[in-house]
């Protein structure tokens, strides 16, 4: 198949569909990630329709059921999320690493553009191992090199990294793509202080907002619940000493807050963002007993958008649960584990509402809810001013990538319709 580099474009129905892969955590069960990925094939679908695209992630078998894509598995050894302690395990792990080197360059060439979409894959803000995604991510961007297929990092998050060996690997990933994107100013700054040339890089809003504005679902006039989003959160990857204590105390602070508000008689909707956050939800539940606290079984981020337009008010910790509230126009409080929450706030002229995960302090706590309910109408009316602007920016990211990736494409009748999945053209 002729490389969209070499083909004539001048007759494009006679051309070669470009040959798009998509690379990630995907369908592994973190909610944000997929709505990352959601976010671009709706783009690769009104901007690039006749587009050949599939997938090389976590969870294949979901990624193909939900988004109707081909998709294969990202590790050859199946045993690679679960921890090794016998002999077989070792020896399998580190196989799976030689023999993943060759699966990873195989499926890089066999495509034109490959995009990692969103996620975190430059920090490594929660526990992470150098020899996991960090090294997932190098063969890719080195495979992308070598063979001559353009990697983008659109819109990704970055942030410092102690681990000697993970900042390596995730610095050569950089420096490897042919193009990066971030999803907050921090993100770009980080890459450039561990010795990545970001010049040229753009900083655009999560791409999470390009996704569908959801309409509320409570009746007019009848007051929503308090959606409290939840984590299984035991610190970053430098907290390993103290994770156990960390998330005990993260645990107490939430679960005394929520029944502070049960005691108020108010209803409590706990969200998640990832499957291992359940263990958190029924803690919460068998603590505090009360049929005026629930759980959603959200499995997408449409879904969490829902909850979080139908809510008074949200206070969460996973970041894409803070993205949905705030996409759907909702006050938000941020228990805060990372400076991406922090900018993500103060984006949306939220800044002032965020209260750190691992200090959390209950009554301090339901003091900020309490003044950011006060302030809703005026904070609603900011959040509408800001998702337009943020709209406008994410125009100017995907017509950029269009420009970056597919300079040969030209115009199809693709651009003279709507982008279905809220993602319109640049003005």
């Amino acid at each position: 198949m002729t490389s969209p580099d070499t083909t004539d474009r001048t007759d494009a129905t006679d051309a070669a569909p470009v040959r798009v892969g998509v690379f990630g955590l995907l369908g592994s069960g973190n909610l944000g990630n997929d709505g990352s990925l959601e976010a671009v094939l709706g783009y690769l679908r009104a901007e690039h329709p006749d587009a050949a695209v599939d997938a090389l992630c976590g969870g294949p078998e979901a990624v193909t059921a939900r988004y109707r894509i081909p998709a294969t598995r990202l590790h050859w050894y199946r045993g690679e999320y679960r921890t090794a302690s016998r002999l077989g395990a070792v020896a399998g792990k580190g196989l799976g690493k030689l023999v993943d080197v060759f699966r990873t360059a195989a499926w890089v060439r066999r495509h034109d553009v490959v995009i990692v979409p969103g996620m975190g894959v430059l920090e490594a803000t929660l526990p992470l191992r150098p020899w996991g995604f960090p090294y997932s991510l190098f063969l890719l961007c080195a495979s992308g090199r070598l063979l001559r297929t353009r990697v983008a990092l659109v819109g990704v998050g970055a942030a410092p990294i102690g681990d000697r060996a993970t900042r390596a690997l995730v610095r050569r990933s950089a420096r490897l793509a042919a193009y990066r994107s971030y999803r907050d100013a921090q993100s770009r700054d980080a890459l450039r202080e561990m010795g990545v040339d970001t010049s040229r890089d753009g900083v655009h809003p999560d791409l999470a907002f390009a996704l569908p504005q959801p309409q509320p679902s409570a009746p007019a006039g009848s007051p929503g619940p308090v959606c409290v989003g939840v984590m299984d959160f035991h610190g970053g990857n430098d907290d390993r000493a103290r994770a156990e204590e960390i998330h005990r105390r993260y645990l107490d602070g939430t679960t005394r807050f929520v029944r502070a508000l049960v005691e108020e008689g108010r209803r409590v909707r706990l969200l998640t963002g990832d499957a291992c956050d359940a263990t958190v939800v029924a803690a919460i539940l068998d603590a505090v007993d009360s049929p005026l606290v629930t759980a959603t079984g959200a499995a997408s981020l449409a879904d969490l958008m829902k909850e979080t337009a139908a809510a008074s008010a949200v206070v969460a910790t996973r970041y894409h649960n803070l993205v949905c509230a705030l996409k759907a126009g909702t006050p938000a409080l941020a228990l805060s584990y990372a400076a991406k929450s922090d900018a993500l706030m103060a984006r949306m002229g939220l800044g002032a509402y965020c209260h750190p995960a691992r200090e959390v302090d209950a009554d301090r706590l339901l003091e900020q809810f309490r003044e950011l309910e006060e302030r809703s109408t005026e904070l609603r009316r900011t959040l509408a001013e800001r998702n337009a602007a943020v709209t406008r920016e994410l125009d100017g990211q995907f017509a950029e990538l269009t420009a970056a990736l597919f300079p040969e494409a030209g115009r199809t009748p693709a651009h003279d319709h709507a982008h279905t999945h809220a993602v319109r053209k640049a003005p």
